[in-house]
């Protein structure tokens, strides 16, 4: 069975308020609308920010060690694959190639994540996963939907779309799944 592979990049990371000290992250279909959001804890978003801020500790943090000692032993980090998600939880392989051998590593999608930033490595999603976790954005909306009648876009559509999917959440008591809305709903509105 060969399933449909969907690229992701990190688009932001911000604080959580479903969970005290833990932190969302949304991934965002490269080139798509669909956005993920996954709740991760501190250590993996400050090492996360830190590497897409190009900022450079003093001494290497955890991800950037482990980065490190695989690249040492000329171990490459082909990819990372979003392939399960149960009850909120996302999990994830490392696909890595040591000489001829192609290994595959159970990780948590936080760590998978953080590690493929450092070494420049591919995220993806089975295609069924993202369509059924997802978020769509304001771009998944036509430019005549979104458009108001002097034709400036109106980002409160995207809003209202949030908010009903937010109720549908509720609704359908999947809290995590309203908590994670809740937040991206809370950065819209900041924004």
């Amino acid at each position: 069975m060969n399933k449909k592979k969907i690229e992701l990049q990190v688009l932001n990371i911000s604080n959580s308020q479903a969970q005290v000290g833990a932190y969302a992250m949304v991934l965002g279909e490269v080139n798509g609308p669909r956005q993920l959001p996954v709740i991760i804890g501190s250590a993996e978003a400050q090492s996360m920010m830190i590497e897409m801020r190009g900022i450079i500790p003093p001494r290497p943090l955890t991800h950037t060690l482990f980065a490190s000692i695989l690249k040492a032993l000329g171990v490459n980090l082909l990819r990372v694959l979003i392939y399960k998600v149960d009850n909120g939880v996302f999990y994830c392989y490392l696909y890595m190639k040591a000489e001829e051998t192609i290994l595959r590593i159970d990780a948590r999608t936080s760590d998978a994540v953080a590690l493929a930033l450092r070494m420049n490595a591919p995220i993806f999603i089975y295609d069924d996963i993202l369509e059924a976790e997802c978020l769509k954005t304001e771009h998944s909306i036509t430019i005549n939907e979104n458009e108001d009648n002097t034709g400036n876009t109106a980002p409160q559509k995207t809003l209202e779309q949030l908010k009903v999917a937010l109720q549908k959440a509720i609704d359908e008591e999947d809290y995590e799944r309203a908590a994670q809305l809740r937040d991206i709903i809370n950065q819209h509105k900041k924004q």
